[in-house]
This record gives structure tokens, C-alpha cells and sequence, in this order.
């Protein structure tokens, strides 16, 4: 299974330099094999909320993409859900000062690893650095 962090799928829905090669990406992969958890729901959404503050989005649009990105997770995703385990191990992993983790994304990687998930797929440098310093597979995916 691979987990689809929130910063590889944004381009999805957002005119962006990595959608065609991101989209190309996902539509050689075998059905069945990508996953996301509730907490990738709420990041995108906040992406959103974000760009509509910073008004690059108009709130019509936004919530368009949202629904959007929730009509992907349910009719093409697995969808993680969260446990209790999770977040005690996204708070280790951000007690492990080295890896230099922020809540959110070390909630990614403790689901991930949770879950069993083979590798993580991501655009965020700063997660695959932590994601070295604890063992976890993190990558791009594709080229820059």
C-alpha cells in the first residue's frame, strides 16, 4: 500500500509545474494500492481554507476542490482512519528532536507506519528527512 501525503496530491487539484507528472503517476498505479487518512481530508481542506484567505482562491472554487478531493478519497482512495496509537506514536516521533517533525506530518508518518504501509509518497523535503532518521520509506515519486 502507499500513503499519499497531502503535499502530492494538492497539485491534483491546483494548476501546478508537478500536476501532469503527478497525474501520470497515479494513473499507472495498480487500483487498490493508494491510501490517505482522515487527517490528509483535514490538511486539504486547510490548503484551501489557506489559499482562500491569501485570496488565490475564491471561496466557490475552494470549496469545489474540496469536494472534489473528497469524491477522489472515497471512490479511489483507502481512508485511514486515525486511532489512539497513532497519535502516541506521532508525538514520539516528534519528541525525536533529530528528525525535526512538525504535528501534522508526524501524524502522517505514524499512520503510515501504523497501518503497515510500504512507502510514503511525498513533495515535502522535510518530511522525507525525518522519515530517513526513523526508518520509514519516503519519496517523491517522481522527479522534480
Amino acid at each position: 500500500m502507499i500513503y499519499l501525503d497531502t503535499s502530492f496530491l494538492t497539485p491534483l487539484f491546483r494548476a501546478e509545474p508537478l500536476s501532469g507528472r503527478i497525474s501520470n503517476f497515479l494513473a499507472a498505479v495498480p487500483p487498490g494500492t493508494l491510501a490517505i487518512s482522515l487527517w490528509t481530508r483535514v490538511e486539504f481542506a486547510s490548503v484551501m481554507a489557506r489559499d482562500v484567505r491569501m485570496k488565490s482562491l475564491s471561496e466557490a472554487t475552494a470549496r469545489k476542490l474540496i469536494e472534489e478531493f473528497d469524491a477522489l478519497a472515497v471512490d479511489s482512495l483507502h481512508v485511514l482512519i486515525p486511532a489512539a496509537a497513532d497519535y502516541y506514536l506521532a508525538r514520539d516521533f516528534v519528541a525525536e528532536f533529530a528528525t525535526r517533525l512538525r504535528g501534522p506530518d508526524a501524524l502522517h508518518m505514524a499512520i503510515a507506519r501504523n497501518h503497515g504501509i510500504e512507502v510514503i509518497l511525498t513533495l515535502d523535503e522535510g518530511l522525507i528527512f525525518a522519515a530517513r532518521k526513523l526508518k520509514i520509506k519516503a519519496k517523491r515519486g517522481i522527479r522534480l
